[in-house]
């Protein structure tokens, strides 16, 4: 088990961190642990913000973080992680693959761990399961489908509100504002925001806060979705999939195997249309169930596999099989992920997060025009815009999906594979920014951070104030075909 950290104990006991400034009120010593064994000195906190402050009487909800002090001689704002989804964990994600990368940073400043409203150890809202069952023996009109998603969600209000949760309270807006907050619990008089896809959107909010004006150090942006992006255009996602093909056109056993793999979604996809094919799903009592494999099936499928190459490369395995008819592949994948006959439940930050980001009119109807053409809908928008209006007036405006105008040092990160987040679509999300380094990681997916350590080496460049000269890192693209 390997020690990281140039803290000693002594500094623990008294509450000091390696070249940070005086500990913020109520932290807690810690041992963090990560899933690779390593461990390292850190500091548990927690401040208490409204739940909604545009109410007088709003009950307090937690705020909970990791701080990892700076290692660095002379180190600069603290460094807050904003994590993706809307959902996701930053201590969580510090555990994981990006553990290093976290150390790394700490040459920097303090680095904060953060767990936004209604995520990970900051959740005290109960999750919430509905009465309603969408079958997956048959065949449910998507009208039908969506009837009952709503449905749901009507259910699942009513239940918050019971359970005392304002849901008005869980947009970016208000997140956003925690950011504030968290740097007056840390007694700084700013911070440097590192965001990766939702994250960068909550980044992009921050921007336009009146009182985090002057407040924001840097701005390290990797995927980043603009506030207008919560619902990608499904002509975008067309264009991925021509990149992919791109990249597999240069992999002669690949090309071979997938000379036109857009085809080959589409054959799949009418196959199923025509004659939709009934499987059964085991469950964990050892018995099965129905399941009817339909094209809505694998258009879903697809819209959960594509952020990333190497996924999309699992995702093209399961299209050939499909295509010769053989589905144990698709049903192993299925088994899961998929329980039948389950009601459906709902989280309230990810989809009231969603849901009030929203989308406008005029964008909204671009998406409805390209989704009836391509490949795999607007399945990868889920739960937007199908459940666009639920949870009551929630959508935060036109206005707040405008891009933010700021001249704050950016570094955005894009990768050319990313079948989430599009590279014309970053650039839009950062029009407004001023002050941008670029830097395109070619073959790169959603997921970039830790494909090659020159994203580290950018990033550290960056942090320092150097110019990066060179606009791109190239990594290998996976091998489509096993080889």
């Amino acid at each position: 088990m390997k020690l990281i950290g140039l803290c000693s104990c002594i500094l623990m006991m008294f509450g000091a961190g390696c070249a940070s400034q005086a500990q913020p009120p109520g932290e807690t010593a810690i041992m963090f642990k990560a899933d690779s064994g390593e461990e390292v000195e850190a500091f548990r906190g927690e401040l208490s913000v409204p739940e909604n402050r545009a109410k007088k009487n709003s009950r307090e909800i937690p705020i909970r973080y990791v701080r990892f002090p700076a290692t660095g001689e002379t180190p600069g704002a603290p460094i807050v992680y904003l994590a993706g989804g809307p959902g996701g964990s930053g201590i969580a994600t510090a555990k994981w693959r990006r553990f290093p990368l976290f150390m790394a940073m700490r040459e920097f400043g303090d680095v904060i761990a953060l767990d936004q409203r209604g995520t990970g150890e900051s959740d005290d809202t109960p999750r919430c399961t509905s009465d309603v069952v969408i079958p997956e023996d048959k065949n449910v009109p998507a009208e039908t489908a969506l009837t009952l998603l709503r449905q749901s969600i009507g259910q699942c209000e009513t239940f918050w509100r019971e359970a005392g949760v304002d849901i008005e309270g869980y947009t970016t807006v208000e997140s956003a504002r925690d950011l504030d907050a968290l740097r007056a619990h840390l007694g700084t008089e700013k911070i440097t925001l590192w965001g990766i896809s939702y994250g960068t959107h909550l980044a992009f909010a921050a921007l336009k806060e009146n009182q985090m004006h002057g407040r924001i150090e840097r701005l390290i942006l990797a995927s980043a979705e603009g506030l207008d992006q919560t619902v990608k255009l499904p002509s975008r996602t067309d264009a991925y999939f021509s990149r992919v093909q791109d990249a597999i056109n240069a992999q002669p056993e690949a090309k071979a195997a997938y000379p036109d793999i857009k085809a080959l979604m589409a054959r799949v996809h009418a196959k199923l249309e025509a004659a939709p094919v009934m499987v059964q799903i085991p469950k964990e009592d050892g018995s099965s169930a129905d399941y009817l494999l339909q094209k809505e099936t694998m258009q879903r499928v697809a819209s959960a596999m594509i952020s990333d190459p190497g996924r999309a490369a699992m995702l093209l395995q399961l299209y050939s099989a499909a295509d010769a008819g053989f589905y144990d592949p698709l049903v192993g994948l299925l088994q899961r992920f998929v329980t039948p006959g389950e009601p459906v439940d709902w989280g309230v930050m990810s989809l009231a997060m969603d849901v009030a980001s929203g989308i406008g009119d005029e964008r909204l109807a671009q998406v409805e025009r390209e989704a009836q053409t391509a490949l795999i809908g607007d399945f990868l928008n889920f739960p937007m815009p199908h459940m666009r209006g639920v949870l009551g007036d929630l959508d935060l405006g036109d206005d707040f999906r405008e891009p933010p105008v700021s001249d704050v040092p950016a570094l955005l990160l894009t990768g050319t594979l990313d079948g989430r987040t599009y590279p014309d679509s970053q650039e839009e999300a950062v029009s407004g920014l001023t002050n941008v380094t670029r830097v395109t990681v070619v073959n790169a997916g959603h997921n970039l951070f830790m494909v090659s350590p020159e994203v580290t080496d950018v990033i550290q460049r960056f942090m320092r104030g150097e110019e990066i000269a060179a606009g791109h890192i190239e990594v290998a693209a996976p091998q489509f075909v096993k080889q």
